[in-house]
């Protein structure tokens, strides 16, 4: 149903907008600005803290908050540009905000990107007549490791203490005391430990929540800012990097209102520094038998690879990490298939392509009714921006269900695709609802590498091609699995031709190198070429590294796990030679002409596997391509793999890789606050047969195995699953014993 219009007068200028939209952003509609620091549509409804949108109103007698004023027909408003009230009124506002504030603009962080500062040169009264001393307080405050707050600073918009209120909802951050005595603050002065707490430093309209990683590092004048995506996790979230001397000074979020919404996740924010970690490897290194580790130049170590590449005699496997830009699979792909016949790989888990025809934007998770999540992993830690929009749902009224070890609906780990298998049945009522909806949601979050394929299946049983406003996502566990496991496929139309045993395992990228299972592979393998960012990963068991690059450091393009195809752009120059140009070189020895410039490269694979996608349109906001038409009998649900069974006596480990984990993280000291706690999380049945209580030490045993951790209780989790970080855990099997530990 069309929303009713209705006309209004800003600065004798008539407008149409929606009846109820606000006067700020109907007046945006007409092109006038009405200056505003509290006000953030992202955030939910206005709140009119700060007052700086006072204008008059006709037949009001004081001038008007306008950004909590709803339009109506007849409305007519005079801003500042037209009216002396409102000129007074935003003028002493102004006044009233710098009364305590410090004049200390040259060094604040904020100083030349400030609204504060922009508002007051347009909108201020010019002068002073404050004369007494000024408020202050002791700084910084250190909220977290990663943010710094400068009391003296806040003007108190509460944009931050919204945004951890009602739009992460962790509820950390807070406003204390009343009046002239209120303040930002955590309680208990804990830190802001939560996923998304950087974004508070973007939102805050003045210097007063500081990155610490960023404070006094650059200044507006003396960057560049590059736009890209961030290479970290599935979702591609649109960023900004500053750049300052060819180094990496902060990443920012870039809104694209159908992935993001402009959020960031701390791990996508404050990562960039492992480009300058003390272990980054910047010449390649070959392994000799007496004589350890040797670096050589990049001549000698192409003249390496080719000499293992050809004694392999084909039987040649390929680790993926799928964190590789769709262009450096697809070059690596054509030297290995083209110039030897090997076309072996060890693909990372993808979001399969029979998902197409339910493609929707993550936007439409945010206007759902009905959201049904399956799987035995979180989403905040494989997806975190999907449980921002999950989050969004539950707050418009959607109906979130989650079926899981620790869902709503509690469910055996490792049933995720016979929980599917029975939604699809005529008798589950859950299963009817999805039917009878026309904004309903599936999503898969969790291991198994059929979960996008079991999922499409469900949707096509469900009649979701049919409705426009249902869909599906997978969430994969890689940044860029299908892109990666797509451009391999389209390189060649060899058949796998590796043979037994691994004559040469090639291990692309830091992910692969640190799976155990890439690691029991390279046991078995005759020689093994490592392509790797540090080096702690491979140098131990490489006969041969080379230098990897960073997703900062790369032009290329990924595919999120909408099947959305972004640009990467590089934003650093990296310290070597990027995959894609050396790559190049070592084909030419075996006569395979692979370009060195990713641009050509994509513009090749774009109409295999790409839809046609031009290298200019995956641009600053990428369009998401059109669903296909469903082909039913390409769809098939894979046969649901046998749930794993916990011994007697024993209960089954669900093991996570949690978001804050991974070679990055590990090497930015700001972040370590934020990774997982060694934690076993129990449940309530379980701690009470034995005799555990929450804080507790236990020791998880398994075959000769041991971990020891914190119990921690969770009343969601099923009795029978105990849950812990893939990192505390990796040693373990599945089917564990827990004890008490000593002290307990």
């Amino acid at each position: 149903m069309a929303a009713e219009l209705v006309k209004i007068t800003v600065d004798g200028v008539e407008i149409e907008v929606p009846k109820g939209t606000n006067v700020v952003e109907a007046a945006a509609f007409g092109g006038i600005e009405i200056p505003v620091f509290c006000y953030e549509p992202r955030l939910g409804a206005p709140v009119g803290a700060c007052r700086m949108c006072l204008c008059e109103v006709e037949g009001m007698p004081k001038p008007q908050a306008t950004c909590t004023m709803g339009a109506t027909d007849g409305l007519v408003i005079r801003t500042a540009a037209t009216s002396e009230q409102a000129a007074e009124a935003q003028q002493g506002t102004l006044e009233f905000l710098l009364v305590n504030h410090p004049l200390d603009c040259p060094v604040c962080d904020k100083g030349g990107e400030c609204p504060l500062q922009d508002l007051t040169f347009r909108y201020g009264p010019g002068n002073t007549r404050m004369t007494f001393p000024k408020r202050t307080f002791d700084k910084p405050i250190p909220i977290s490791p990663l943010i710094a707050l400068d009391r003296e600073r806040c003007i108190l918009c509460y944009r931050c203490t919204r945004f951890s209120e009602g739009v992460a909802e962790d509820g950390q951050l807070v406003a204390v005391d009343r009046g002239a005595n209120s303040m930002i603050a955590t309680f208990e002065e804990e830190p802001y430990r939560a996923p998304f707490s950087g974004n508070v430093v973007e939102l805050c309209p003045v210097g007063a929540l500081t990155s610490t990683q960023y404070r006094f590092q650059a200044r507006p004048w003396d960057i560049q800012n590059v736009p890209s995506v961030c290479g970290l996790c599935p979702v591609g979230c649109n960023t900004s990097v500053t750049i300052r001397e060819n180094k990496a000074k902060r990443v920012q979020s870039r809104n694209h209102p159908g992935v993001d919404q402009g959020w960031l996740c701390d791990k996508g924010r404050f990562s960039s520094g492992h480009l300058t970690a003390r272990d980054r490897i910047t010449s390649p290194l070959r392994r000799k038998r007496r004589t350890g580790i040797e670096e050589i130049d990049w001549d000698t170590a192409l003249d390496e690879a080719e000499a293992l590449i050809r004694g392999a005699n084909g039987r040649i496997v390929t680790a993926l990490s799928g964190t590789e830009t769709v262009e450096i699979a697809y070059a690596l792909a054509r030297l290995l298939r083209e110039g030897v016949g090997s076309s072996a790989a060890v693909l990372p888990e993808e979001t399969s392509d029979a998902l197409d025809p339910f493609r929707l934007p993550l936007s439409a998770i945010a206007q759902a009714e009905l959201v049904v999540v399956v799987g035995d992993d979180p989403v905040v830690e494989r997806a975190p921006i999907v449980d921002l929009w999950l989050r969004q749902a539950r707050r418009a009224g959607a109906q979130v269900i989650t079926i899981g070890p620790a869902g709503s609906l509690q469910a055996a780990p490792g049933t995720a695709a016979a929980t599917c298998e029975r939604l699809a049945g005529d008798r589950d009522e859950l299963g009817r609802q999805l039917r009878a909806s026309e904004r309903a949601i599936l999503i898969w979050s969790g291991p198994g590498g059929h979960g996008g394929a079991t999922l499409a299946a469900l949707a096509a049983d469900l009649g979701f091609a049919e409705r426009p406003g249902c869909g599906a996502f997978h969430l994969p566990a890689t940044p860029n699995g299908r892109g990666v496991a797509e451009a391999w496929a389209a390189a060649s139309d060899r058949e796998d031709e590796g043979g037994e045993p691994i004559g040469l395992l090639i291990v692309s990228g830091d992910e692969a190198a640190s799976d155990p299972n890439v690691r029991h592979l390279a046991e078995h393998a005759e020689h093994v070429i490592a392509i790797t960012l540090f080096h702690g990963l491979a140098v131990g068991w490489a006969d041969l590294v080379l230098p990897a690059t960073s997703y900062l450091e790369r032009d290329g393009s990924l595919v999120n796990l909408e099947g959305r195809v972004q640009r990467l752009r590089r934003a650093v120059t990296p310290p070597v030679p990027d995959e894609v140009a050396w790559i190049s070189k070592l084909g030419a020895r075996f006569g395979v002409e692979i370009s060195p410039h990713p641009a050509v490269l994509f513009e090749e694979l774009s109409p295999k596997v790409l839809g046609g996608v031009t290298y200019g349109a995956t641009g600053d906001r990428a369009p998401l391509a059109p669903r296909p038409p469903l082909d039913a009998t390409a769809i098939t649900a894979p046969a649901p793999e046998p749930a794993p069974v916990a011994a007697a006596g024993s209960l089954q480990l669900v093991r996570y890789r949690a978001l804050f984990s991974g070679p990055a993280v590990e090497r930015i000291p700001e972040l370590q606050f934020q990774r997982p706690a060694e934690e076993l999380e129990l449940s309530v049945e379980d701690a009470a047969r034995l005799g555990i209580a929450g804080g507790n030490t236990v020791v998880v045993s398994s075959e000769g195995a041991s971990a020891t951790l914190r119990a921690r209780v969770n009343r969601r989790l099923i009795a029978g699953a105990v849950r812990a970080a893939e990192e505390h855990v990796r040693e373990l099997a599945d089917s564990v014993t827990v004890t008490r530990g000593a002290g307990a």
